[in-house]
């Protein structure tokens, strides 16, 4: 029994390797059948465009990393991952009691320092006035002296008050640049505050979606530590490896057919190519190109996708892919021999609509049957 089963075994694997091998049409058991098809069709020989599958993972165009400007606490975390958000909406709510307490003191020191710029000019006013008299007085006591109607020494009095009131006058103005210089740092602070602030509340800076969500309530936010990953644009691209020796088949701007087998439908995604990195990775020794995509339903970052370079043409058999006779891995069809029906071993490959390509055990011309017309048997 066991000598039977092995002998069987064997016929098997040898007809599917004379099958594999491309050889002449193998019946099935060696014999004629009385099958009589419900239809007919013939296998055609046509000219298939040959394709290299470069495999690549769907990526966003541009990712933008949100980031906290300020160290702080998270409070509120706004949007989940799927969100789609417009540029100016909240996302993160950071604790904003330091900031507040800190606008507080600068707006205060910046009131005291416009206090002080307020009497420095009050100064300036009255060191101008007193001035302005020790110098009229100065003169006219000069005038007097050169008449004989003053003595020296009260020239010499009214031109020493006149010194005063000069000097005076020079210290009031570097006092009110002082002054002002301190106001116009104190406003810096008060800008400052202001802008840190406003950075509690992290905005979206640009339209798009949320990808990740890398924050929490209660965690601390800081400068470089990623809080939320945000796709932009709207735009994807498919990341393809393309082996060395086919890069000189892909151009920029070329419009290539890309396949990403998660989506449903049959309409096939035109990509456009946009980048070809320059560099081979020395590993596969493949350069990466970037095709950018149409916005399709359904499409998201990570998928697995296949970009589709074309390397010309070459002949293939196609039959209706229902003419298959599937038994496990055995795939046989049956064709017309003169005035009767033959069961032949075939390997199929890829499907093309409702037809598939027989690689091996037809060669083109041959009636194919399909079904099995009522009434008739095997």
């Amino acid at each position: 029994m066991m000598k039977h089963i092995f002998y069987f075994f064997f016929l098997v694997q040898a007809v599917l390797l004379l099958a594999a091998c491309g050889s002449d049409p193998v019946p099935f058991g060696g014999s004629k059948s009385v099958y009589v098809p419900e239809t007919t069709t013939m296998a055609e020989k046509v000219l298939l465009p040959r394709l290299y599958e470069g495999v690549g993972t769907v990526q966003a165009k541009t990712d933008i990393r949100v980031e906290s400007q300020v160290t702080g606490r998270v409070l509120k975390v706004l949007v989940r991952p799927g969100d789609k958000v417009q540029a100016g909406d909240d996302l993160i709510v950071l604790d904003s009691r330091v900031m507040q307490a800190r606008l507080e003191r600068s707006e205060q020191a910046k009131a005291s320092v416009t206090s002080m710029t307020g009497q420095a000019r009050d100064s300036l006013a009255g060191a101008k006035a007193a001035f302005s008299k020790a110098e009229s007085t100065y003169k006219r006591m000069s005038q007097l002296f050169g008449q004989k109607v003053v003595t020296a020494e009260e020239v010499e009095k009214a031109e020493s008050v006149f010194l005063q009131a000069q000097a005076r006058l020079s210290q009031a103005k570097e006092e009110i640049v002082a002054a002002q210089a301190r106001t116009r740092e104190a406003g810096k602070v008060v800008q400052e505050a202001e802008i840190g602030l406003g950075y509690t509340t992290i905005k979206a800076q640009e339209s798009g979606e949320v990808a990740k969500r890398l924050a929490e309530p209660g965690d601390l936010a800081f400068p470089g530590k990623e809080l939320i990953t945000l796709h932009t644009g709207g735009s994807l691209q498919l990341e393809a490896m393309v082996r060395e020796s086919l890069i000189g088949r892909v151009r920029l701007g070329d419009t290539l057919t890309v396949v990403v087998t998660a989506l449903e439908g049959d309409e096939p995604i035109i990509g456009t190519v946009d980048e070809i990195e320059p560099l081979a990775d020395p590993v596969t020794r493949s350069f990466l190109v970037k095709a950018r995509l149409p916005l399709v339903p359904g499409l998201y970052p990570g998928m697995f996708g296949r970009l589709l370079v074309p390397l010309g043409e070459e002949e293939a058999v196609l039959i209706p892919e229902v003419a298959v006779i599937r038994v496990g891995q055995l795939e046989t069809v049956m064709i017309k021999s003169g005035d009767e029906w033959q069961s032949i071993y075939v390997r199929t490959g890829e499907v093309h609509g409702d037809r598939v390509d027989i690689l091996s055990g037809l060669s083109g011309g041959e009636t194919v049957g399909i079904g099995v017309k009522p009434g008739g048997g095997q």
